[in-house]
């Protein structure tokens, strides 16, 4: 199973990001995503799992939960918006690794790319990014990856290139 993963997308879906999720057997979006149109773009392409984030309006908090936790492929799956980074997780996020105990943990919101092992809870700490072209960000971002028999294989970051719209 190959999972397109990305965040804070901010309203923005591009050909570029279409292509690598046309791809992907499911799309995951850890919050910000800006456009009721954006998650409907992302719907069309193929099976999405997100989360709504702190930009999203009522229409895309009613549609989305603030957290997915599921189980793929014999992997246990935690998927937030604002979550912080391996000893330095906000209150809110460490309380849903203690009470669910994920072997992926994923968030956005920094719109930094960063994927790390958790000694201290046993899990991989994922975060793709920002693929949109608003926030402080550099360089677009997001992660794919394939989940075989509970294990990430393939693991790959994606560059779309610098933010700002150029069109």
């Amino acid at each position: 199973m190959k999972i397109g993963l990305l965040s804070d997308t901010h309203g923005y879906i591009g050909k570029e990001i279409n292509d690598v999720l046309e791809t992907c057997d499911e799309i995951w979006h850890a919050g910000d995503i800006g456009t009721m149109d954006v998650l409907e773009a992302l719907e069309s392409i193929g099976p999405v799992r997100a989360v709504y984030g702190n930009i999203d309006d009522h229409r895309i908090r009613a549609a989305l939960p603030e957290d997915q936790i599921f189980q793929l492929n014999g992997l246990k799956v935690v998927v937030t918006h604002i979550g912080g980074y391996p000893s330095r997780y906000n209150s809110r996020a460490r309380g849903l690794i203690l009470s669910q105990q994920p072997e992926l943990f994923i968030c956005g919101h920094s719109h930094i790319l960063k994927v790390m092992k958790d000694q201290k809870y046993r899990h991989l700490h994922m975060n793709p990014g920002a693929a949109g072209h608003h926030g402080f960000h550099v360089i677009r971002t997001m992660l794919t990856f394939d989940i075989v028999n509970g294990q990430l294989d393939n693991l790959a970051a994606v560059e779309f290139g610098r933010r700002g719209r150029t069109e």
